[in-house]
């Protein structure tokens, strides 16, 4: 089995980018990776000395096949940059896994990326494979299906990327004239319209393309990432700690399931989603509800 490329976006946090790094050496899989660093430009002069500092961190990096890092002159932006960055890996290696400067991994994410890449590599349905699961207090299957992509650890084909439609406006007109903004939006639950209207997203871009098509992504019931950069010093994220979790300690079991949206982790999600509108007191007894409903 060929090894995918990872995919490494970084900016300008030195330490964010340091713990991903660090975490990302102790998978299994790390010194069989071969490793692409994309470091995009300052924004401004002011954060040329952030910049600067990933850069000299960087160049020091060991514990992979190979180390390739690829320095803008200037400053694309995350969406353009890591549009760029995928869209070569995928060109060149056929797949690629993509990470952010913000993600930490469990030990056993490189494995699941790849075992699940070759499972699902000629099932057209798959558009992508996802490391990060949102910290449901319920038991979830081992993996499971969930249409559209995403975006916190994630990995790809080309056959895949090829279905990524860069144009938000064209995308957004398609879900209002389909009558599916509700669905997009689970339900009502979290307002994935409002992300096209407010940001240069990537990301829902990505999620729009596959969702529109009926495209599917692999999920692990016990998520393999954890974001540390809800912190405010991301580029689109504000600080919040309602998606921390405990990346897995184990090797999930990837097998072949039906390619088919798992309708009841989907409500679950919703569900998980919709408690975030709702005061923290509502928060805790859901919580606990869930709790004795599951265990006791």
């Amino acid at each position: 089995m060929a090894l995918a490329p990872v995919a490494l976006f970084v900016y300008n946090r030195p330490k964010h980018t340091a713990y991903t790094v660090e975490f990302l050496q102790k998978n299994i899989l790390a010194n069989e990776s071969d490793l692409f660093i994309f470091s995009d430009a300052p924004k401004k002069p002011s954060q040329s000395g952030l910049v600067d500092s990933v850069r000299e961190y960087i160049h020091g990096i060991t514990g992979f096949k190979s180390v390739t890092i690829i320095e803008n002159d200037i400053n694309k932006g995350l969406s353009t940059s890591i549009i760029h960055g995928v869209s070569r890996l995928c060109k060149e290696f056929g797949q690629v896994i993509v990470l952010e400067d913000d993600l930490v991994t469990s030990p056993h994410f490189l494995g699941y990326m790849n075992e699940a890449l070759n499972i699902y590599r000629h099932n057209d349905t798959v558009i992508s494979i996802h490391g990060y699961m949102y910290p449901i207090n319920s038991k979830l299957p081992e993996t499971f299906f969930l249409r559209g992509a995403d975006c916190w650890g994630w990995a790809t084909w080309d056959r895949g990327w090829n279905l990524f439609e860069p144009n938000g406006k064209k995308l957004l007109h398609e879900l209002k004239q389909k009558k599916m903004v509700n669905q997009f939006n689970y339900n009502g639950a979290f307002n994935n319209i409002k992300i096209f209207k407010k940001r240069d997203s990537w990301c829902i871009r990505w999620h729009a393309s596959a969702f529109l098509k009926y495209k599917l992504t692999l999920y692990p019931g016990v998520s393999l990432v954890n974001n540390i950069g809800v912190d405010g010093t991301g580029e689109h994220c504000g600080s919040t700690n309602y998606y921390d979790c405990e990346v897995s300690r184990h090797p999930l079991e990837i097998k072949e399931i039906a390619v088919t949206e798992n309708e009841e982790v989907r409500r679950r999600v919703e569900e998980y989603l919709r408690n975030l509108k709702k005061p923290i007191v509502n928060r805790i007894k859901n919580r606990i509800r869930r709790f004795y409903n599951d265990y006791i």
